[in-house]
């Protein structure tokens, strides 16, 4: 897997960040991303705006739509790199458990 893109970087802002939980705010303008990553901590998402999730893993592409206020939870370890894959602005929480 590439860790070279030729997207644009999605915004990351810091909202928390203490003993328990770091929480931050994603945002995405149409084709920007995260870069591939690995998540050292459990996680959930939820999305401020409709998401229309462009997800490259180590398995291949796939494409996840999500709607606004929704919101999913995965496992540490989970390695990724996280595209707006639509064509309108999109933004998430990603809260983090430290515990």
């Amino acid at each position: 897997m590439s860790q070279f893109s030729a997207h644009a970087p999605a915004i990351a802002t810091v909202l928390i960040d203490d003993a328990t939980t770091r929480v931050t705010r994603w945002d995405f303008e149409p084709g920007a991303e995260t870069g591939w990553h690995k998540h050292g901590l459990a996680y959930v998402v939820v999305p401020m705006t409709d998401c229309c999730f462009l997800l490259r893993e180590a398995e291949g592409e796939r494409r996840v739509n999500v709607a606004r206020g929704a919101a999913y939870a995965r496992d540490a370890g989970m390695e990724h790199n996280v595209i707006n894959g639509g064509d309108a602005f999109m933004s998430f929480i990603e809260i983090e458990m430290k515990r």
